[in-house]
């Protein structure tokens, strides 16, 4: 069929690590806030419950200025504006028999006997649809949440229970994904206590209930399911399909390759109501097709197979939404994961292609060349495409052919046939997605918010180049301080925030840091931030109704040098003085605010007018936080100048002044100190004996660094900083001094 996994290739998969993937660091986002600076800083805010775990379900309100959240025996209502304000809560156990019955069952009744509510939907004006694990006895309710934007209503209906059996999971370990399309849900659970009976399966509503095939490999082979959607397909509502997004063991895979993880997309027509004669209360509309998502190579391509999360991301056109995906890999050679973007006709163009086709148990899977009975399987009965008003009227043909021809032969390929952005070698993977479609001053951008297992949200920018889309890494922001998984996201596009849930808490972020970017006109320009923009005198929200006389943006290229050439808003340069002693070593600190950037270092000698590159030697080790000079000389002395390049912009950042001084001239030093007792009053004698030393006439003394001590007290160079979760912040604000003041700084 056209597709080999990647840990079926390894010597081909190890030459790709190296030379498409990139065997070097995974790309680092141009700034990284911590949790600490983003709650004093940035207005992150958080809640959670006591003594309550495992925060799923996010469902946004727009109307009622709500956030609903689903929790361990617990329903939650938040404001929109500010989570930590307003909150009202529901409490929703399981009866003490299921626990009881549960915990005989075998399962922890401290851990895994609760009702872990795993679905809330929107139902009509006045409630929401409920749907919990009940201690392994799934069970739904309808929860009144009022009208409009008074005083929040939160309250169980207890007449209203329904059996919750193919609607959630029995097990709180266990993923279901549903939709409520009018009054029927849709959704894809375990519909059984060992979770060995998979099903798509449709409820509540007027019409019978519907499901797949059971126990029948071809159909579901152990899924997953990710995410559903319901998504028109044309003006007649009789052409409306329901698209199920999971992963399941591939049935295609050669045996030799043992259980392979593939991805899936599948359809089923909302207007199905089963077979007349076989598929009676089954679906015979049910198709699905392989959803790729890898790396193009000459040794094979490198497939990133384990699907975690899709976001629907509408456009102008209802019908065609685009399909924003992320993956992980099940190699064991390397790990890495994947954001793919899929267009709906191209979905769409995959179920109308041929059926993959198996004759015997030795035979390959193939394309199906005979022919295919009318009307063809997975069309749905309407006027649109045939003169059938029901599946029920199909041709018996046609029954057992849907029956064994479920799956298709060609795969659903992303736009531009790659990944949009991917991290290799992290030490996190995707775990969810959630996308933002934002006017700039050039056209329109998506912006993605991308989960981790880590407990932070990657903001990813798609622009195009070369003729094709690709994701640029703008923030990485640490939302949750115990680094819990992300398990659910949502956006609110009105209030421009964020909402985020993992096990252990909510969080709520804005969409927009835009001061954090920093405060000059090539800084915010560089962000290439489209919420963001250069109004004259500080980085602010972008405003597409606002004049654009004073509006700075370039998403495309982030170029400042044009739109900032006249710019004289940037910040004052630090100075600095810093003081060495020959033989010995000093630091010069610099560290740019992008972690995108390139610090370049220059050097002018006292006296002459050229500048020149500060050269790559041993004696001089560049870090992350700036210049070691080792085995000071006379000759070091002098002024250098720190830059950041990025982009091809070169932007001055500080500028040190440094001095060597001699031994003799370090000894005098030394004398001096020693003569002032240390408990003397008022400035020391010897700091003034020093200016006067080394510049006459005193002054600069609150600029003033120096290190002179001898090699055996000097403090060792700033160690490289470990790659992991708890990484160096950045501030928009201007650093405080982080080397320690003792004899040899000040």
């Amino acid at each position: 069929m056209g597709w080999a996994p990647a840990s079926a290739m390894i010597p081909g998969l190890a030459l790709l690590w190296a030379a498409v993937l990139g065997g070097a660091a995974p790309s680092p986002p141009r700034l990284r806030l911590s949790f600490q600076e983003l709650q004093a800083r940035h207005g992150l805010r958080t809640f959670r419950l006591a003594r309550t775990c495992c925060y799923e379900a996010l469902l946004v309100d727009e109307e009622r200025g709500r956030l609903f959240v689903g929790a361990e025996n617990h329903v939650a209502s938040l404001s929109l504006d500010n989570i930590s304000k307003r909150a009202k809560k529901l409490t929703w156990l399981a009866p003490v028999e299921w626990r009881e019955e549960c915990n005989w069952a075998g399962k922890d009744i401290a851990i895994e006997c609760m009702n872990f509510v795993k679905m809330l939907h929107m139902y009509n004006r006045t409630h929401l649809l409920a749907c919990g694990t009940g201690a392994f006895h799934p069970i739904c309710a309808f929860v009144e949440v009022g009208q409009g934007l008074e005083e929040p209503v939160l309250r169980l209906d207890l007449r209203s229970l329904e059996d919750g059996k193919g609607k959630s999971p029995y097990d709180p370990k266990h993923q279901a994904a549903s939709v409520l399309v009018g009054e029927e849900l849709y959704s894809g659970v375990a519909a059984d206590l060992m979770g060995r009976d998979f099903t798509i399966f449709r409820s509540l509503g007027h019409r019978p209930s519907l499901r797949t095939e059971p126990h029948d490999s071809r159909w579901l082979n152990e899924p997953k399911f990710v995410k559903v959607f319901w998504i028109p397909e044309s003006e007649n509502p009789d052409d409306d399909k329901i698209y199920f997004f999971f992963r399941e063991l591939a049935v295609e895979a050669a045996p030799a390759l043992g259980r392979l993880s593939v991805s899936r997309v599948g359809q089923i027509c909302r207007n199905d109501v089963g077979g007349q004669r076989s598929l009676v209360n089954k679906w015979t509309t049910f198709l699905k097709a392989r959803l790729v998502c890898s790396v193009p190579g000459l040794e094979g391509d490198t497939h990133f197979d384990q699907l975690q999360d899709v976001f629907l991301l509408p456009t102008r056109d209802r019908r065609s939404p685009l399909l924003y995906a992320v993956f992980t890999t099940s190699s064991g050679v390397f790990q890495g994961s994947a954001v793919c973007v899929y267009s709906m006709n191209d979905v769409r163009r995959a179920f109308l292609g041929p059926f993959a086709h198996k004759e015997g148990p030795t035979h390959q899977w193939v394309s199906y060349q005979g022919r295919v009975p009318y009307p063809r399987p997975g069309m749905c009965p309407s006027k649109t495409f045939g003169t059938f008003s029901s599946t029920k009227d199909f041709p018996d043909d046609v029954i057992q052919f849907a029956r064994n021809h479920p799956l298709m032969y060609n795969p659903v390929l992303p736009m531009a046939g790659r990944p949009l952005f991917l991290q290799v070698g992290a030490e996190y993977t995707f775990t969810q997605i959630a996308a933002d479609r934002v006017a700039a001053a050039d056209g329109q951008y998506d912006v993605l918010f991308i989960g981790t297992d880590a407990g932070t949200v990657l903001k990813v920018i798609s622009v195009p180049k070369g003729g094709r889309p690709i994701g640029l890494l703008l923030e990485e922001l640490h939302v949750f301080e115990d680094s819990a998984a992300i398990t659910s996201m949502q956006i609110s596009s009105k209030r421009h925030q964020l909402y985020v849930a993992s096990r252990s808490a909510v969080a709520q972020i804005a969409l927009h840091r835009c001061a954090a970017h920093g405060r000059a006109c090539a800084e915010c320009c560089l962000a290439r931030d489209p919420y963001c923009a250069w109004d004259g005198a500080a980085c602010t929200r972008f405003q597409p109704s606002a004049k654009r006389r004073f509006r700075r943006q370039d998403i495309r290229n982030g170029d400042p040098s044009t739109l900032c050439s006249g710019d004289s808003s940037r910040p004052a340069l630090l100075e600095r003085k810093v003081f060495g002693v020959e033989g010995g070593s000093t630091f010069l600190e610099c560290e740019p605010r992008s972690l995108q950037a390139r610090v370049e270092w220059t050097f002018q000698r006292e006296g002459e007018a050229p500048r020149t590159l500060v050269p790559a030697e041993d004696r001089a080790e560049r870090t992350a936080q700036g210049l070691l000079l080792r085995g000071l000389r006379r000759g070091d002395s002098g002024v250098y100048l720190c830059s950041a390049v990025e982009q091809g912009f070169s932007q001055p950042l500080r500028r040190l002044s440094l001095h060597v001084l001699s031994s003799a001239q370090a000894e005098q030093l030394a004398r001096a100190e020693e003569a002032v007792p240390a408990a003397s009053p008022g400035p020391k004698l010897w700091y003034r004996d020093f200016l006067q030393l080394v510049e006459p006439g005193g002054g600069g003394a609150s600029s003033l660094r120096m290190c002179r001590s001898p090699p055996a007290q000097r403090p060792p160079p700033p160690a490289p900083r470990k790659k992991g979760r708890n990484r160096r912040t950045h501030s928009p604000e201007p650093r405080a001094e982080r080397w320690p003041r003792s004899a040899s700084h000040w």
